[in-house]
């Protein structure tokens, strides 16, 4: 039989392998996407496939820079999702706020709809959104896609759970102080949930890039495309193997700014979600 040391041994390499295998599987895509980007065409024909490429080359970004307008779908990718981010914070914060720490007629009913709202498939709103947006006579395009965006059911679930834990008598005391209800919600309250806000805020950024469907819905000129849009025009490169550098250098330009996003707030954004089953 084996040993109790052995066994423990030999647990711990297991647990370590299942580990290696969670870091890996996720991240192996990643890896193919930069590797094929710095292939050469002679490199991407090859059977077997290589895994490191033999004569590193950039190439293909040059040319992805080339084919579509980067710079100015990045441009339009920061301000949509920028400004669709910071509206969210702001929105979901103050209704937060109301849902967690008023009492009113039908304020639990009216918190449960808007939570229901969530289950809803995007795909189930996108015909009454576009009427709507449609007859607002609204002609600025940005303005057109960000409408629907201002505010997420998510982002109030969210600040509603955490203002709950804010203890009532800290708002008391603000108030006895003669602070006003917003420099309550924003100076007072908005400081202790600081990794809910960031977390908050990373998954409503990376949402918002990431997001095809909509924009391709309202936006007509393609000087206004995002990234997520503007990386579709590279299919066309797609048609042989011999091109799919190109392909994979636009996913990996348009995907590193939500990566950068997430390292930079990783340690509060874990926090964030550590605590975000808390208290239900």
């Amino acid at each position: 039989m084996m040993s109790p040391r052995w066994r423990t041994r030999v647990s711990r390499w297991l647990v370590r392998a299942a580990i290696g295998v969670v870091i890996l599987v996720p991240l192996f895509p990643v890896y193919w996407m930069v590797i094929s980007s710095l292939k050469r065409p002679a490199d991407l024909l090859s059977v077997p496939p290589t895994w490191f490429p033999h004569d590193p080359t950039f190439a293909a970004y040059r040319t992805v820079f080339q084919v579509i307008p980067f710079a100015r779908s990045f441009l339009n990718s920061f301000l949509i999702a920028g400004t669709a981010t910071l509206s969210v914070l702001l929105t979901s914060i103050m209704a937060g706020y109301v849902f967690g720490k008023y009492h009113f007629k039908g304020r639990d009913a009216l918190f449960w709809a808007i939570v229901a709202t969530m289950f809803m498939p995007p795909i189930v709103t996108l015909v009454p959104l576009y009427w709507m947006v449609q007859h607002t006579g609204i002609s600025n395009a940005y303005v057109r896609v960000l409408l629907p965006w201002l505010a997420n059911a998510f982002g109030v679930f969210l600040m509603r759970q955490f203002m709950m834990d804010v203890p009532d008598e800290l708002i008391d005391a603000a108030r006895v102080d003669g602070a006003s209800e917003g420099r309550i919600v924003f100076r007072v309250v908005a400081p202790l949930l600081w990794p809910a806000i960031l977390t908050l805020g990373v998954f409503a950024f990376v949402y918002y890039w990431n997001n095809f469907l909509w924009p391709l819905t309202i936006l007509q000129s393609a000087s206004q495309y995002p990234v997520v849009l503007a990386l579709a025009q590279l299919l066309s490169y797609n048609t042989t193997v011999q091109y799919q550098n190109v392909v994979m250098a636009g996913a990996l330009i348009g995907s590193l700014p939500t990566i950068v996003v997430f390292l930079l707030a990783q340690r509060v954004f874990v926090q964030g979600i550590a605590r975000s089953g808390v208290k239900g």
